[in-house]
């Protein structure tokens, strides 16, 4: 008895004084055994975001997934040895979603954003693109990259995006609206609420092979050229080693450039 009241105040004061309780230790315990767990279950489950054409592209009529991330994140599982199951996620979302275990890798190009370092766990870049502009083909004002920052303009971009965080640094006179769903970027720049929005090379693939109202400029310099990588919750160095073999070995082995190709991205891979 006397043993059982010291263990009880002991556990007490260490709650107070702020000791892991083990409730909050279970879940780390958790995480390090994924690659485990994932052979277990027979299942990689990835993240994606269904509406980024080129990377991971849902086709709203017929429901097949398109992309390089959708031919090598099939890849990746049949690597594993296990069945691939995808899970519907966002730039908004990705954090919490990894963080929270609903998804074992995001797999669809993934800017290398430093806030985003700071959470989350990159593999080496196997995509890289800059910043591309988006505007009318009739448009009475912008027709090259240097009518964009002006007074009286606005300039759109996807919220959630990495082009949110650089455009609200770079614009010094243009207005910045970020655009949220249900609303779309081509709607807003059709019915004129925006000049131009901001996208980066595989959705600029996109616009030219889908809206022929539209036109694409390019940065005339550098603007924010950005890694694209895959994405893994941290506290599991055997899992991201794992998922970091992976992308070299794709670039070893011509899958990367190949699946590129296919998705007629492969100015933007990142070869080594």
């Amino acid at each position: 008895m006397r043993f059982l009241l010291v263990t009880a105040l002991w556990l007490g004061l260490g709650f107070a004084f702020g000791l892991p309780r083990l409730a909050d230790a279970a879940p780390a315990q958790g995480t390090r055994d994924r690659l485990e767990r994932i052979r277990t279950a027979g299942e990689l489950r990835v993240c994606i975001w269904p509406d980024y054409y080129g990377i991971t592209f849902r086709n709203p009529k017929s429901g097949e997934l398109t992309g390089i991330d959708q031919i090598l994140s099939a890849q990746f599982a049949k690597d594993l040895g296990v069945r691939i199951s995808y899970v519907d996620s966002s730039f908004p979302r990705l954090i919490p979603d990894l963080l929270e275990d609903r998804c074992d890798v995001a797999m669809f190009g993934v800017g290398m954003l430093p806030e985003r370092a700071a959470k989350i766990r990159f593999t080496q870049p196997y995509l890289r693109s800059d910043i591309y502009a988006v505007t009318t083909r009739t448009h009475p004002t912008v027709r090259t990259w240097d009518d964009i920052d002006r007074d009286g303009r606005v300039v759109g971009v996807q919220a959630g995006t990495f082009m949110e965080p650089v455009m609200k640094a770079t614009l010094k006179h243009a207005e910045l609206v970020a655009v949220r769903p249900p609303n779309t970027r081509e709607r807003e720049l059709q019915a004129g609420r925006i000049d131009v929005f901001m996208t980066d090379f595989p959705y600029s693939r996109r616009v030219l092979e889908n809206a022929d109202w539209a036109t694409v400029l390019a940065p005339l310099r550098p603007v924010n050229p950005l890694g694209y990588a895959y994405a893994v919750a941290p506290g599991d160095d055997a899992w991201h080693a794992r998922v970091e073999r992976f992308v070299a070995d794709i670039k070893r082995d011509g899958r990367l450039m190949a699946a590129a190709r296919a998705h007629k991205l492969d100015p933007i891979v990142v070869p080594q």
